[in-house]
């Protein structure tokens, strides 16, 4: 993988995804027994923020610094980017400085063109249409505490958002269960959708899309769920909360699941909205480890794309 970008998980194979959990596997073990690792010694990773961010920026800079190297944070508000400066231009420019980009904004198409004219790594840290890193991140904590992710029944319920998608094509290309529960008008990507139901054609997957959560969520082995309004859309925000108020991951919808089911928000969660205190706060919530593991998926894929 070295030397290559990471902007969505169409682009990454099977063995490209198993080489990420394995190594940050084994970069999560070092940590916990306070080995030092630091591949990424001299290194640089221009991260370019044009959303607000805790566990990305958080994540991303400590993962850096663990490894050896600098990450070097970029408003857009900042840049030159907000007086006219192009995407062409600014990915040259740092090309010339750094080691990587990791690059956190509204449109999937800044991404792409950063990658396209970048002679350095281009790692997508979030766009509207794709979160990789997150998904890549969920099913290795689901693989962490369940010792599996295929066979399992992986529920995401709320609104078809960049999460709602990566899941999906990740699940297709790892053939896992994957039921997405929205409310009409509000699934998943269509074009998305149709690249993960021809991976999942191949490899075996079931990618469900339901508006009915009751059905969705019976016998669930992972319930999961996102914010209701994401970042651009808050001139949503009353709308959505009354069309997704039936979709809350609440103690009567966790019921319906299995007894040790557990419970996944890739965070920040608006508690009383998307998910309830109880739900939250129960013992099945996993979401911190989720969180957690965001660092030691990131230093994986820095590790793979920035080393040697």
């Amino acid at each position: 993988m070295q030397n290559k970008d990471l902007i969505s998980i169409l682009e990454l194979s099977v063995a490209d995804i198993e080489e990420i959990f394995t190594t940050a596997k084994e970069l999560k073990n070092k940590q916990k027994k306070g080995e030092s690792y630091t591949p990424l010694t001299g290194k640089t990773l221009a991260m370019i923020f044009a959303k607000s961010s805790t566990r990305t920026r958080v994540s991303f800079e400590v993962g850096m610094l663990q490894l050896g190297g600098h990450a070097l944070f970029l408003s857009t508000q900042d840049m030159q980017l907000k007086r006219g400066e192009t995407i062409h231009d600014t990915a040259k420019t740092l090309s010339r400085y750094c080691d990587g980009i990791m690059m956190r904004t509204y449109s999937h198409k800044d991404v792409l063109e950063m990658a396209q004219h970048a002679a350095i790594p281009v790692i997508n840290g979030l766009t509207d249409l794709s979160h990789p890193c997150q998904a890549l991140t969920d099913i290795f904590t689901i693989i962490e505490k369940k010792g599996q992710a295929k066979g399992l029944k992986i529920v995401y319920i709320g609104d078809g958002d960049n999460v709602a998608n990566s899941l999906a094509v990740i699940a297709g290309k790892l053939g896992l269960q994957m039921v997405l529960c929205t409310p009409r008008g509000y699934e998943p990507d269509k074009t998305v959708m149709k690249d993960a139901r021809e991976l999942a054609a191949s490899s075996g997957a079931r990618i469900e899309v339901t508006d009915d959560p009751t059905a969705a969520a019976a016998g669930a082995d992972i319930m999961y769920t996102d914010v209701w309004t994401s970042m651009g859309k808050e001139q949503e925000r009353e709308e959505r909360l009354k069309i997704f108020r039936p979709f809350q991951l609440n103690q009567k919808l966790l019921n319906l699941a299995k007894k040790d089911c557990l419970v996944m928000h890739c965070l920040p969660a608006h508690r009383g909205e998307e998910i309830t205190e109880e739900v939250m706060d129960s013992p099945q919530n996993i979401s911190f480890d989720q969180a957690e593991n965001r660092l030691h998926v990131q230093k994986a894929v820095l590790t793979l794309l920035l080393g040697k």
